[in-house]
């Protein structure tokens, strides 16, 4: 059990509702997709081998779930929020306007975001930046020109790619994956195919430049899926020619429906992003609001819990279900443990 620390923030909550712990006894989270299956496993372990009730674990996105994090302290306000990318400074703001000034941020591992298709569909087989950013830019570079994207086909513009129309069912702007996307992916391939360059050229900005590339197309071939990855499945089984942007570990079991491209080379795999070979993977997330420590209870015990390593080390069952266990794991654990706030 934690140490009770009776901190300005655990007043703060205190005064918010002197019965929190009574009014509610469980450890209350949300956020992100790609989190939500490791903590569903976490949080359902946990309620079979603590004496405190099973935490409920809800979806939503890692914007929503830090919206709803950020919104204050006291019972009625979730404890933890998980995400599939770091908190933004923007964020954090909003957390301290709203009273929430000691946030802890727990890194659980590594993932990678993959692009698969349906397991008899089009041979999809290899991928680079520079394929993805053609298929999906409102403008692309054509003989040196920016131009409307003119492509309809894969193989319009890289012949080593089926001559099927393009669809792809890409992250909404409110998942955390949809940041990776955008920033390995997208921007890479802005860079890789010069549009980046002849932006600037063409009397833009760096930072307009910047943004211009991030840009997808809106005639129907770009599709944002604002569900979890079981709705990008979906689309995929009714669009044979769809390719879809899932997590690893979500593609993992689901190898029975879907087959996974390369992306510059690289097949995307557990020991692949282990090593960093495998170039769009991301870390993953969960943040505990620091004043529900001691209110809450066993909030503080589900942390500890979730990145111990018999959970989240390289034989535990978030790694095979997916999860790449951090190297730096024995240093999360400390963070946890002794409650160390972002910041400090």
């Amino acid at each position: 059990m934690s140490i009770f620390k009776m901190t300005a923030s655990t007043l703060a909550i205190t005064a918010i509702s002197a019965t929190a712990a009574v009014a509610r006894d469980n450890v209350q989270v949300a956020g992100s997709s790609t989190v939500l299956p490791y903590a569903s496993i976490v949080a359902e372990a946990f309620g079979e081998n603590f004496d405190f009730p099973t935490p409920v674990v809800e979806s939503g996105g890692s914007s929503a779930g830090l919206k709803r994090f950020c919104e204050g302290v006291g019972e009625n306000t979730i404890d933890v929020a998980n995400a599939s990318r770091a908190i933004r400074e923007s964020e954090l703001a909003v957390c301290a306007e709203n009273g929430v000034t000691d946030v802890i941020e727990v890194r659980i591992g590594y993932d990678g975001i993959v692009f698969a298709s349906q397991l008899d569909g089009p041979d999809y087989v290899a991928f680079e930046p520079a394929d993805i950013f053609n298929a999906l830019a409102p403008k692309v570079l054509v003989d040196g020109e920016l131009v409307d994207n003119p492509y309809t086909m894969w193989s319009d513009f890289n012949a080593d790619l089926p001559a099927e129309e393009i669809l792809a069912f890409i992250p909404g702007t409110k998942h955390g994956t949809r940041e990776v996307f955008e920033e390995k992916v997208i921007a890479a391939g802005c860079e890789a195919t010069g549009a980046h360059d002849a932006m600037i050229a063409a009397g833009m900005s760096e930072d307009d430049a910047e943004d211009a590339c991030l840009a997808v197309r809106t005639d129907g071939l770009s599709v944002d899926i604002d569900g979890d990855y079981t709705e990008t499945l979906a689309r995929i089984d009714a669009n044979a020619n769809g390719i879809g942007v899932f997590g690893l570990a979500f593609y993992e079991n689901n190898t029975d429906k879907l087959k996974v491209a390369t992306m510059s080379g690289v097949e995307p795999s557990t020991e692949t992003i282990s090593t960093g070979e495998y170039p769009v993977s991301r870390p993953l997330y969960f943040y505990v609001k620091a004043a529900h420590i001691g209110v809450i209870p066993g909030l503080k015990e589900y942390a500890e819990f979730f990145v111990a390593d018999e959970i989240a080390g390289p034989d535990g069952p978030l790694s095979a279900y997916g999860l790449v266990s951090d190297p730096a794991l024995a240093d999360v654990q400390t963070t946890v443990m002794d409650e160390v706030t972002m910041g400090n």
